[in-house]
């Protein structure tokens, strides 16, 4: 399985695979060109909700990934990752975010609840 995770705004490279954009809003300020997705999930980011309370604040991470490990759960969800730890057993996939934090965002997440399926 190989699944790596990547801010949309870093230029795409030949070993990214499948790029996945996995939020809710396209991100500011790029063309599908220059994103190079294979295909957005929009579906499986966090809800509005969700990502308005977090407003990607620190003290808010763990809660957040809690709620959005909960969000995951819902059928429509599972059925999304299901598809990209398919993908993930024959190619390389890469899960891409806008976020501008590296380290408490959603791909994180999605990162590890597919690999420990």
């Amino acid at each position: 399985m190989s699944i790596q995770i990547k801010r949309v705004y870093e230029p795409p490279g030949k070993s990214d695979g499948k790029r996945i954009l996995v939020d809710r809003i396209w991100p500011r300020g790029l063309t599908k060109e220059q994103a190079s997705i294979f295909i957005w999930m929009k579906e499986i980011a966090p809800s509005h909700e969700l990502r308005k309370w977090f407003a990607h604040k620190p003290e808010n991470y763990e809660t957040f990934k809690q709620n959005y490990l909960q969000e995951l759960q819902h059928e429509e969800a599972r059925k999304l990752l299901d598809q990209i730890k398919e993908w993930s057993e024959t190619d390389a996939v890469t899960l891409v975010y806008g976020a501008k934090d590296e380290k408490m965002n959603q791909a994180i997440i999605l990162k590890e609840v597919i690999e420990g399926m």
